[in-house]
């Protein structure tokens, strides 16, 4: 029990270090991040409203493009493709089900525009 009692008093001392110091780090952060804020900014009435629509359409057109052609899932058509696990049933004379069809775009290297839902909606994206 002897051994112990030195090993207890090491363990408090460095916790008790510990803890100070973590809360003297906590007490410097916050006085340091609040006069490293920056000041707030005066906002206009008509916020958006000098916005030129067309020349931020043609800006954006050549950034969104290559975003609208990137393959959703990098691992498509490989061996470990995680997404290429459709399963189906049929019950009696009904056509079958399968999750397939939810996943299959993605499993085949498709992009924004190939999937279902949401290649419609990219056509109104520029590029």
């Amino acid at each position: 029990m002897s051994s112990s009692a030195p090993v207890r008093a090491l363990l408090r001392a460095g916790l008790t270090v510990s803890a100070a110091g973590a809360a003297l780090g906590v007490g410097a952060g916050g006085a340091s991040g609040a006069e490293l804020a920056p000041p707030p900014v005066a906002s206009q009435a008509g916020g958006l409203g000098n916005l030129d629509v067309q020349a931020a359409t043609a800006a954006l057109g050549p950034a969104l493009a290559p975003a609208k052609r990137l393959k959703l899932d990098p691992l498509a058509g490989t061996g470990v493709d995680p997404l290429d696990n459709a399963v189906g049933t049929q019950v009696a004379d009904f056509q079958p089900v399968s999750t397939g069809m939810a996943t299959g775009p993605l499993t085949q290297g498709g992009a924004l525009g190939d999937l279902p839902v949401t290649g419609a909606v990219s056509g109104l994206l520029p590029g």
